[in-house]
């Protein structure tokens, strides 16, 4: 199985976040920092990353993604 990966949010300033299950399985959000801010890669367990700082637009888009996991088809 390779790894999946769905973008979360796209910032004006450059910077994304990623709803990502790699290979070995889980599920990790990764954030891509923009090149001003040194273009650095960091990866946080799905739970570190809601409960990290304030409730940005990232965390509000992976809640709501969360969200549509209990809507009826």
């Amino acid at each position: 199985m390779s790894e999946k990966a769905r973008l979360l949010y796209a910032s004006p300033n450059g910077d994304r976040w990623f709803l990502v299950r790699p290979a070995a399985g889980g599920a990790v959000v990764r954030h891509h920092a923009n090149q001003p801010s040194g273009g650095n890669i960091e990866e946080l367990d799905v739970g570190v990353f809601l409960t990290r700082g304030p409730l940005g637009p990232e965390h509000q888009e992976l809640l709501r993604l969360i969200g549509t996991l209990t809507e009826t088809r």
